[in-house]
């Protein structure tokens, strides 16, 4: 198993907000989280990658005790973290973006045939890489923060509700370049209020309820179900 997060509690200060998670990502496998806004799910994110220490339980990364590791560290072990919020430099062009993205390993030999990856992935990007990435669209903004992340070369790949806010047109495109990452070799495990989104792509679901995960299940049988709601 390449990630295993075991009976995770989850503080902020003195109220708890997670309670006893625990959800695993096989390599190369596609895991969605969902669940209610305030359920737990982004907090779950930030203690795997390391934002968060747990207040009890473990994070396992291939056989390898991470638990409130730094993300800086963590993303030298090839997990990246998309988040929800903008994480680019905003007066930065794309490739300059990108270019202290694929540094961020510590690795620099191999940096133009990493975006040559990205850009197969994302071909808008390289039209526009001298632009200024906060005069990007929405969904450009999307494309490449996720394509920083994979300039590291992730074995992981969390994501943060990376569809919030774009046009379904887009929400289609980004889905269908998931699944090519996760084709790739790349495990991903999703955070997404796509409902619909999520249970298509991957290949297992876990969803979360007041900071509890209170089901696990496979896409085919979620497909099954008549309704959702009542799980949140």
């Amino acid at each position: 198993m390449l990630l295993e997060a075991n009976n995770l509690d989850v503080k902020y200060d003195e109220k708890q907000v997670i309670y006893g998670a625990s959800i695993k990502v096989g390599a190369g496998e596609f895991v969605a989280l969902i669940g209610h806004n305030g359920a737990g799910k982004t907090t779950l994110l930030k203690t795997i990658c390391g934002y968060l220490k747990p207040a009890a339980g473990t994070v396992i990364y291939k056989g390898e005790n991470i638990t409130g590791k730094s993300p800086a560290v963590n993303v030298r072990k090839r997990i990246s973290f998309v988040h929800q919020e903008k994480s680019l430099f905003p007066n930065l062009s794309v490739l300059e973006n990108l270019e202290l993205a694929g540094y961020a390993i510590g690795e620099s030999m191999d940096l133009k045939e990493r975006l040559k990856a990205v850009y197969r992935l994302f071909p808008v990007l390289e039209e526009k890489e001298k632009q200024f990435a906060d005069t990007l669209s929405g969904g450009q903004q999307k494309q490449l923060a996720v394509a920083m992340s994979m300039l590291v070369r992730p074995n992981l790949l969390l994501l943060d509700e990376p569809t919030l806010g774009l046009s379904p047109n887009i929400v289609s495109d980004m889905g269908k370049v998931l699944k090519e990452i996760q084709a790739m070799g790349t495990a991903i495990l999703l955070v997404e209020q796509n409902v619909k989104m999520a249970i298509s792509l991957a290949h297992r679901i876990y969803v979360m309820r007041t900071g509890k995960i209170i089901l696990e299940d496979s896409r085919e049988n979620m497909e099954k179900r008549t309704s959702l709601w009542d799980l949140f």
